[in-house]
């Protein structure tokens, strides 16, 4: 270097490349490079100037970084800022002269992080009252480096407002790409790429960042406005005052990574309510990370994927460790060149990792256990109606009520049509609930000897809510499958339609006939008596040689029901000789068994109301049908009636049970 080229900057066109110019590819990584070199000199104010929000592409111009440092002398700058490589902790020591810093940098080439952003980088440095400056052009410096000869910046004349102790950094011909990122944004992602907030004033050694003229401070964590558990480190790091009130905080955690080591950890592991909340902000980028640290700054960018963790626990974690051991000065440096990455199969690294798979897994098994408990508060709050079920459980389900609640309103869904998906499951689970605990209570029937009074109530209680969570379920599918019916209008359909379902489904001629079912030895006992009406199939197995007929039993009451054509009027006296038939065939099988006392009911489905001949002492016909049918306990349903009865039948029975109706506005709620 001559007198006549005051600087000289001398590094490989491979080493810029791949430790400046492409090494870094986003601005906050770059400005913590300078923020950090920043540190090390003692000062306690960095202050960013950054584009505008506001500011075109072409219009965003020079961006400074400012520091009130020791600053360099010439000589200085040329054997430490234009040396790269340089070793500081073996040049300087391990700390720094003023304010006994622990030094950030180590490996001499983060100041190479600014070719990736600028085209054109300026230096002014004041040191004890001499002010010195020059300028890089990153074009001119590749194209002496390609052609062998040594790069001297140019010296540039420092202005008076700049000749203040300290260092100011220009950038300017920015490269729009990686510089593509607001003030806003930048301050948000330097906050968390430094642990500098722990309150000391500047006077004392305290360290500031200003961007735009505004602080960097806890605010910009932004993962804090989304924490829900929090587990720190051997103590509190983060201020009670910058957490939500309802966040809560667990642990401490064992901080001594290894017990034969004084190997010590710092800092927190927290969870969000959801995923997404640790993606949404996109100006603070991803926060689903855990960020560690060395000496107050990144050393590794995140690690979870590190830590072989699959639970689901892992994919609600951010948080931020202070582990120093990683970067000892005696030790070997183990950080990649961008310090986002560090060397995996180092024993401190290998320890770090297992010690904090460890602490997941602690942390975990916690979250597990109060995270369904919070959030069955929360689905409380959001569904009111909820809580009065609960409220009006049984002391001894209230438990398990709570619990079923928290699982559903715990698990992870996605957030489109979140509210409205878990309703539904909080639906489900409300019915099966009642079911289940029917299941379960059931069981004790078998020590009904040892059971108290109270116990056999609570028994029985139990299956009473069974009863109604399940009876109102079928009282809702039974009005919208009746209500089906009501669009045939074609007779034909409605005879077609009839003749395959009623005798499934009885409980359209009577709510009552809910469990009607049929009995194939009660079928056989018919044909043998009466084998010309009550025909076998070909297997000789039911009663199906007629579709128009069956016979069905439901609470000691059994049922002959006969279809008859919808374009068919039957004279009431064959409908009457008929059921007689029925009926005392039906009554002879009943009297072998020994079941004379259960009741008989004949049915008749017609298309047409059913003629009547001779009215006798009746003064209408509806009279006289009713009494001949009456010693067979007959009556006569249409079609057409049929369908608008059940229906009616089933919502008065349904509007008339207050514990349906109960249960039912608790459902309705759960949207």
């Amino acid at each position: 270097m001559t007198e006549e080229n005051a600087y000289e900057m001398t590094v490989g066109l491979s080493v810029l490349e791949s430790l400046g110019i492409n090494l870094y590819s986003n601005a906050a990584a770059v400005l913590s490079e300078l923020v950090a070199n920043a540190y090390d000199a003692d000062a306690t104010l960095v202050d960013i100037n950054w584009w505008q929000e506001s500011a075109r592409e072409e219009e965003r111009g020079t961006v400074t970084i400012i520091d009130d440092g020791c600053g360099m002398t010439k000589k200085e700058l040329n054997e430490r800022f234009l040396a790269v490589g340089y070793q500081k902790r073996a040049v300087e020591g391990g700390i720094s002269s003023i304010w006994n810093r622990p030094f950030m940098g180590r490996k001499g080439i983060g100041k190479l992080s600014i070719f990736s952003v600028a085209e054109k980088v300026t230096v002014y440095s004041t040191k004890d009252g001499e002010s010195n400056g020059f300028t890089i052009d990153v074009r001119e410096l590749q194209a002496m480096i390609k052609e062998g000869k040594p790069y001297h910046p140019i010296e540039a004349e420092v202005p008076d407002d700049c000749r203040k102790q300290g260092t100011i950094i220009l950038l300017d011909e920015l490269k729009h790409k990686r510089a593509d990122i607001t003030a806003n944004a930048l301050r948000k992602r330097i906050a968390r790429r430094f642990d500098i907030f722990d309150g000391t004033p500047r006077e004392k050694g305290g360290f500031k960042i200003n961007i735009n003229g505004e602080e960097v401070t806890w605010k910009d964590r932004k993962e804090l406005e989304n924490l829900e558990f929090i587990w720190e480190f051997g103590r509190e790091t983060i201020p009670a005052e910058e957490l939500k009130d309802d966040v809560v905080r667990l642990g401490p955690l064992e901080n001594r990574v290894k017990e034969d080591e004084d190997w010590f950890v710092s800092g927190w592991i927290g969870t969000a309510q959801t995923p997404s909340d640790l993606t949404k902000d996109r100006e603070a980028g991803s926060l689903k990370n855990i960020i560690i640290l060395a000496r107050r700054r990144p050393i590794q960018e995140g690690i979870i994927d590190k830590l072989d963790f699959s639970r689901i626990f892992g994919n609600y974690v951010t948080g931020q460790i202070q582990a120093d051991f990683l970067d000892l000065d005696d030790k070997e440096d183990i950080a990649t060149s961008d310090r986002q990455r560090l060397i995996e199969d180092d024993p401190r690294v290998v320890a770090l990792q297992e010690f904090l798979r460890g602490a997941f897994l602690i942390a975990a098994d916690q979250w597990t256990n109060l995270r369904p408990e919070r959030k069955a508060k929360d689905a409380l709050d959001d569904f009111p109606r909820l809580r009065v079920w609960v409220e009006g459980r049984r002391d001894w389900q209230k438990e398990a009520a709570l619990k079923m609640i928290g699982t559903i309103s715990a698990l992870p869904m996605e957030e489109k049509n979140e509210r409205v998906n878990r309703a539904e499951l909080l639906r489900s689970g409300v019915l099966a609930f009642e079911r289940i605990a029917l299941r379960e209570t059931s069981e004790q029937l078998e020590k009904l000897s040892r059971v108290e009074a109270d116990d056999l109530l609570q028994l029985l209680g139990a299956q009473d809510d069974y009863e109604v969570a399940l009876w109102g379920d079928i009282l809702h599918s039974r009005i919208e499958a009746i209500k089906q019916f009501e669009n045939l209008t074609e007779s034909d359909q409605k005879e077609r339609v009839l003749q395959e379902h009623l005798f499934e489904h009885l409980w359209l001629l009577d709510p009552s006939w809910e469990r009607a079912t049929g009995s194939e030895r009660m079928e056989e006992s018919l044909h043998k008596i009466d084998p010309e009406y009550f025909p076998r199939d070909r297997d000789g197995k039911k009663i199906q040689g007629r579709l128009d007929l069956r016979y069905a039993t439901t609470a000691g009451v059994h049922i002959i029901a006969e279809l008859k054509k919808y374009s068919t009027q039957s004279r009431i006296d064959e409908l009457v000789a008929q059921g007689q038939r029925y009926y005392a065939a039906l009554q002879n099988v009943l009297e072998r068994k020994g079941l004379k006392e259960q009741g008989i009911n004949v049915i008749f489905v017609l298309g047409k109301k059913p003629r009547v001949t001779n009215r006798g002492k009746f003064a209408s016909d509806d009279e006289a049908i009713a009494h001949a049918l009456e010693p067979v306990s007959g009556r006569y349903v249409l079609y057409d009636e049929l369908i608008e009865n059940a229906v009616n039948q089933y919502e008065e029975y349904f509007n008339a049970s207050e514990k349906v109706r109960v249960l039912d506005e608790l459902l309705n709620s759960l949207v």
